[in-house]
Order: structure tokens, then sequence, then C-alpha cells
């Protein structure tokens, strides 16, 4: 299903998430205007004790916590989070107990329990949901307000491969005060931000098929997004880029209220450089671009204080710089839409920029940048040779070409 204002500042879909070396698994994306929120389904207690907990050594896992509740001690020590495996309580090692003795343990805790958890980054899936199975129990008893996790869930602890237990769904444990709700729950949040969009395999040419990632400014990945068709995958993509985009426009017109006329910021985005030594393991790095006055800024990661502009990698004149948009023919390998920026030293700078309309926007700021700086000075004198002559050379943007002796202010004739 997919929901979207007239600026395309909200979708929402399902794809497939790689995350590290699990298997692919389902997952929602919604993107709103100012962040992408990734959710997989989950069977949770609504209500009921503090937290609820699954697993245990029946199947060779340790019991993980899946729920906690709010306002409750748990939740509010900000120290316990679903996923977390629990190892001890108070000292006492649970790893290897049954679900049900470590409920016990739980319960003969008293009034204050110390926990040893370890987070378990991807939870078994017998304890996550099937997006579509229903159960083949008969129905709880929904009246009574009691109901059983896995025949609501349709889950069932013997149907996994992995598990010999022969438990079945009504003999699991039920209580009046519980009750089990299927539901979408946040798995990472992304805030977008000064975030980035990779289609390649980090530092290489190589394009993911109908597959993309979201990087945060402080780094945290969304893992790789699957989506079911290059329709699909371009769509994500280029409604991700417009908010990306409208967010920086708006950063970029908070920030000019503390610059002056002529040091105002006309672009800022992430793109990709080409390392100049062939020999390096990474082809492509990512870098952060910004047009800014007169200058061209290269930075490792997004200017935040007024003191980051002076840590920039390299900065150029834009006046004294030649950007050229690559054609086709002109591309170095299987990366699309890029360009060059020739520095008045005669370095080159090879950049790539994932979309079609990255590069166009890029382009018109240049063009922007350039045109405003050209109208500031007007005019620029260089010092060069001719004939083993000191000699001025005078860019009048009015007049056109001055060169003259750079001793005696002559003008040269108009053979020279």
């Amino acid at each position: 299903m997919d929901f979207r204002t007239a600026c395309e500042e909200t979708k929402t879909g399902i794809c497939l998430l790689q995350d590290g070396n699990q298997e692919p698994f389902k997952v929602r994306l919604h993107l709103a205007k100012d962040i992408l929120i990734i959710q997989e389904q989950d069977v949770i207690c609504v209500s009921g004790e503090p937290f609820y907990s699954g697993g245990g050594a029946e199947h060779n896992i340790p019991v993980v916590i899946s729920k906690i509740s709010k306002e409750q001690r748990a939740e509010l020590s900000g120290l316990l989070f679903i996923g977390d495996a629990i190892l001890q309580i108070n000292g006492i090692n649970v790893r290897k107990c049954r679900h049900e003795e470590v409920v016990q343990v739980l319960r003969n805790a008293g009034e204050e329990v110390t926990l040893t958890v370890s987070f378990l980054k991807r939870a078994p899936a017998f304890l996550k949901l099937p997006l579509n199975e229903d159960c083949a129990c008969a129905p709880s008893d929904q009246s009574s307000g009691t109901s059983s996790p896995l025949c609501d869930s349709g889950l069932h602890l013997n149907y996994h491969p992995n598990n010999t237990d022969t438990l079945s769904c009504s003999s699991w444990p039920t209580s009046p005060g519980l009750r089990w709700e299927k539901r979408w729950c946040d798995l990472r949040l992304i805030p977008l931000l000064h975030s980035r969009l990779s289609q390649y395999v980090p530092g290489t040419d190589l394009s993911r098929q109908n597959a993309f990632q979201v990087i945060a400014v402080d780094g945290v990945c969304s893992g790789i997004i699957q989506c079911l068709s290059a329709e699909e995958s371009v769509d994500w993509l280029q409604a991700i880029a417009m908010n990306i985009s409208n967010l920086t426009k708006h950063n970029i017109k908070k920030i000019n209220r503390n610059f002056p006329v002529n040091q105002q910021i006309v672009y800022m985005g992430w793109c990709e450089a080409r390392e100049q030594d062939p020999l390096q393991d990474r082809v492509y790095s990512p870098t952060f671009l910004a047009l800014r006055g007169s200058c061209l800024y290269k930075f490792p990661a997004p200017p935040v204080t007024t003191w980051d502009w002076t840590r920039a990698e390299k900065t150029f004149s834009v006046y004294e710089i030649m950007c050229k948009i690559l054609k086709d023919s002109d591309l170095l390998d299987r990366r699309k839409h890029c360009f060059t920026v020739q520095s008045e030293s005669g370095e080159d700078l090879y950049f790539s920029v994932e979309l079609e309309c990255d590069l166009a926007q890029w382009e018109r700021a240049f063009q922007t940048a350039t045109f405003l700086e050209v109208e500031r000075i007007q005019c620029k004198t260089y010092a060069c040779v001719l004939e083993s002559h000191l000699m001025g050379l005078t860019i009048d943007f009015s007049t056109g070409f001055i060169c003259f002796d750079a001793a005696t202010k002559v003008m040269c004739s108009d053979g020279l």
C-alpha cells in the first residue's frame, strides 16, 4: 500500500531487508518528511506483566525479552531492550534454563532484580510473526479476554524445523491479564537530514539489482533494502532523495541567516569521489560537497558548526575551476551520473551521484554559484609571462581581456 502527499513526503510499502549475514526478511518501510522508519512484524503482549520473554533452552537459545511495558521499571531504567537475551538473574546463570524455569526464577527474585543481558541482533524465526499465515488451531476465546500468543499469531513451536518439542498451541500458558496482538514494530529509524543513498556495493562501481541502502549522518545504516522490481526501487530512491533534498534546502536557509550575502550556501550534498590511486581497495569514497560564496568545499562529513567550514579537505575558487557533466562515452566505469571538476592547478576530481536528478541539481547549483561570484567580483587580474616579460592579464567580465606590462602598466597592442 502506498500513501503520498503532493510532494511525495509520505510513502509506505513492503520490501525485503538484508541485515548483515542474516537471510532477507520482510519489513515495512515508512517514509516521512524527515525520517525513514523500518519496521518488522511481531507478536507483542499489549497488557500484562512488565515484560514478556520467549525462547529458552528447549529452543536452544536463551530466554529473549520481546515486550517491555510502558512506565514500568524495566522501561523506565532505559537499560533493557526488546531482543535482549537474559543470561543471569541476580547472579544466577539462566542462559541454559528452560523458559518456565526462568519465569520461576524471576518470580522468586524479590523486589530488586539484577539482570545480565546480551542483545540478540536477530531473534529466531519462531519468535517472530509470519506476514501471511493463519493459525490452524481453534480460535481463542476472545470474549473471555484470554488468548494464546501462539494461536493468535499463527506461530507453532512444533512447526519450527529446529524444534523437537511437542508443545502445542493449547498448552501454552495463558493468563486472563495477558493480551497479544500482531503489530508492526520499529526496527530502525533513519533521520534523513544529511543522510545519503547508495545503490552500489561500498567502494565499487558494482550496482545492486533493485536494492539500496540509506546511511544516516551518524553512520547508522538501514541495511540492504531489496525491492521487488526495478520500478519500485527507483520509486523509493526518488522519494527518499526528494525528502533529503527538501530537508537540505530548508537547512541551508537556516544556516544562511548567519552568513553575509557574499558567503551564502548555494548547494550541499553527498556524492562519491573516485580515488586517484588505482591500487586502492576502495575505488570510491563518500564525500560531502558544498558551494558557499566563492568556494567549492570538499568535506569528509557535513559541516555543522562555523568552525567546520575551516576544516575542509579541499577548497577551490568557483571561478577558477571547470565542471564537466560526463556523457556515457566519457565514463570511466559502470557508475552513471558522473561529473569532473578541474582545478586551476590542473587537478582532476571525478565524482559520482546516485540519480539523474542529483546530477541536474549539482549542475544548476554550480552554474548559479559561478554566476553570483562573477557578478560580485566583476574582474580578476592574473600574473603571466609573455615572451619572457612579466605581464598582467585582467579578465573583465563586462569588457573582455586586457593584457599589460607588469612594470610600466602599458597595455599591449591588439597584435599581442
